[in-house]
């Protein structure tokens, strides 16, 4: 903290020795311990750390966000000199939005839902600038125009869901930059966006930032994106700052074993190159700092038939309106889509979100109906079973669904959870249901002990290993890991990623890879199918797709991967600013037909169309 000394007499913000209490059951918990750091103009300091590090509470804290009766925070917050936990919450109703403005990490949970955005931001006009309502309106046009909203005065009066997710997270920038701040907290605002809508918003920041001179804290867990916008970085792990400094010396000059296992477990694209086959992610004792070097698979392809085969499948959705329910126009999810998987094989589905491939996947399970097309699972075709055979079919192949928590029953013990399905099936009794679970959770690599818990119980990454126990219960074929590490905590995706790689080697599981983070596709996929706006646009092994990419989505895609290496953190990225178009058409459309090249075998790109005209 050696620079702490020489900033405070500069900084916009300086936190000094701030320590957070929370109440829990009675208990008085130290969730920020003696934390100090300090921003300066035009300076951005990241906080970064996993889930329950306390970083988050530390911006909470900075912003008087916390409940009174259940916190107790002391030490120092100055802003200009200030000190902030001495102001009254009536003194933070006028700072808040004027002096500091703050980006959350869900924009859909922040903004109100049945007020238009524009009206959203133009209340902290009128609030903090004193401004009539249609200075107010003319001012937010004019800041959704700057954050790169197109059409901003019709956006103006549209609501949170009419908008995407990269559009809300602007509206929730304009918002806090709107009463132009010295300060702005931005608290994950890229976890849950798509690779090249993170690639936008990490550039908009970082211009908005130039433009204002403020000073930025930026919250994640992300070492990736940590290098490609922080000028110094502060790890925190288990409520304590653990060490901070220039971001360049904690990349390179590291002593802390946490911070060397965080970097380690971060994928970075080109890692994979020479690499043959899927390759386990190198893991750091965080006590005794020893490694586990990364580990390539052996060959588990098994050539032959193949687990999955799809052909020409299409699924559409109807959009019916009036009082008859006439079909107006439909959603083309998944748009003549073929592939196919062979035993231990690895394909990826990639591409941002609304791109069709979680749609193709539940499609492949009769999760939803597809309209056209065939789904050939062990050479038979899945389409055409009635339910009943349909029930047996799904014993072979299973889900890994995103998020474990919504997909586990929060009543049912997790033992219980793990054994339905062999009861369900009548494959077991409950005796041999039991014995079953043990062997299953010591296979994930959890505890026996643990099948009496409930999910609520586990954390982030425990819950992902249930529901991969849980998937591998009925001894499937083929699993469908629809974004099943996405959002996990960056060293327990490595640990849950190494998990579903020895599985594979173990038991030749074949798997449908559903991801739009390209950096752990890259490590764990054969083969890679890049979708966009439901057609699959490039498809072919992973070195091709990643080394020799064709279609310009695919080179997009690969472009927007936020690099860890902060000596590039200045460099500008052409990412555009285009989003992904809709996939609703009229009623009477009907595709273009495609043509396609092969520039090496196996590797087939779609001849981009008028669309991707320069």
């Amino acid at each position: 903290m050696a620079s702490l000394s020489r900033n405070v007499a500069v900084s916009i913000l300086s936190v000094q020795h701030l320590t957070t209490q929370l109440r829990r059951q009675g208990q008085w918990n130290t969730v920020v311990d003696d934390v100090s750091f300090a921003i300066g103009a035009n300076e951005t300091v990241a906080v970064v750390g996993e889930s329950g590090s306390g970083k988050s509470v530390t911006a909470l804290s900075i912003m008087g966000l916390l409940p009174e009766r259940t916190s107790k925070v002391s030490g120092r917050v100055l802003l200009d000199g200030a000190d902030l936990l001495s102001f009254d919450e009536k003194q933070m109703q006028a700072l808040r939005g004027e002096k500091i403005g703050m980006i959350f990490q869900e924009p859909m949970t922040s903004l109100n839902p049945v007020l238009t955005v524009g009206r959203q931001i133009a209340e902290t006009l009128i609030r903090h600038r004193g401004l009539s309502r249609a200075q107010a309106k003319t001012q937010t046009i004019q800041l959704l125009d700057r954050v790169r909203i197109p059409a901003a005065a019709r956006r103006f009066n549209e609501f949170p869901h009419e908008l995407s997710g990269g559009m809300l997270q602007r509206v929730m920038i304009a918002m806090a930059l709107a009463c132009r701040p010295r300060l702005l907290i931005a608290d994950e605002p890229t976890t849950a966006l798509d690779v090249t809508i993170q690639a936008q918003i990490l550039d908009l920041i970082k211009e908005l930032q130039r433009e204002e001179n403020m000073g930025v804290l930026f919250i994640t867990h992300d070492m990736g994106v940590v290098a490609e916008i922080a000028d110094r970085t502060v790890v925190m792990f288990r409520s304590k700052a653990l060490e901070s400094g220039p971001t360049e010396d904690i990349f390179e000059n590291s002593t802390q074993n946490y911070t060397r296992a965080l970097l380690a477990a971060v994928p970075q694209l080109g890692s994979m190159a020479g690499m043959a086959h899927p390759t386990a992610f190198p893991i750091i004792d965080i006590a005794t700092g020893a490694t586990v070097p990364a580990r390539e698979s052996s060959d588990t392809v098994m050539p032959g038939k193949p687990v999955l085969k799809v052909d020409n499948l299409v699924t559409r959705f109807e959009i019916r309106s009036g009082l008859f329910g006439k079909i107006m126009g439909r959603v083309h999810a998944v748009e003549n889509v073929s592939f196919s998987l062979q035993p231990g094989e690895t394909l990826a589905l990639v591409g941002e979100s609304g791109c069709g491939k979680s749609t193709t996947g539940r499609s492949v399970l009769r999760l939803v109906e597809a309209t056209s097309g065939s789904i050939e699972v062990a050479g038979e075709d899945v389409r055409a079973m009635p339910k009943r055979l349909l029930d047996a079919k799904r014993r072979t192949m299973q889900m890994i669904f995103q998020d474990p928590f919504s997909s586990l029953n929060p009543r049912m013990r997790i033992g219980e959870a793990i054994a339905e399905p062999l009861l369900s099936h009548g494959l077991e009794t409950p005796a041999m249901a039991r014995h079953r679970v043990t062997e299953l959770l010591e296979r994930v690599g959890l505890g026996a002990d643990m099948a009496q818990r409930f999910p609520h119980e586990f954390s982030g990454g425990q819950r992902q290993r249930v529901a991969i126990a849980r998937a591998l219960a009925l001894n499937p074929n083929l699993i469908v890991a629809d974004e099943a590490v996405s959002a996990l905590d960056v060293s327990v995706k490595a640990q849950v990623v190494n998990l579903m790689l020895e599985l594979q080697e173990r038991l030749k599981l074949a798997y449908l890879f559903i991801s739009h983070d390209m950096a752990v596709v890259e490590r764990v996929s054969h083969r890679v199918a890049v979708m966009y706006l439901g057609e699959i646009v490039e498809i072919g092994p992973r070195a091709e797709i990643f080394g020799n990419p064709q279609h310009p989505y695919t080179k997009k895609l690969l472009a927007a991967v936020p690099i860890a290496d902060p000596k590039r953190r200045h460099l500008r990225r052409a990412v555009g600013n285009d989003e992904i178009r809709s996939p609703v058409r009229p009623a009477d459309f009907i595709p273009p037909t495609r043509q396609y090249f092969e520039p090496t075998p196996g590797h087939v790109v779609q001849v981009p169309g008028a669309e991707w005209a320069a």
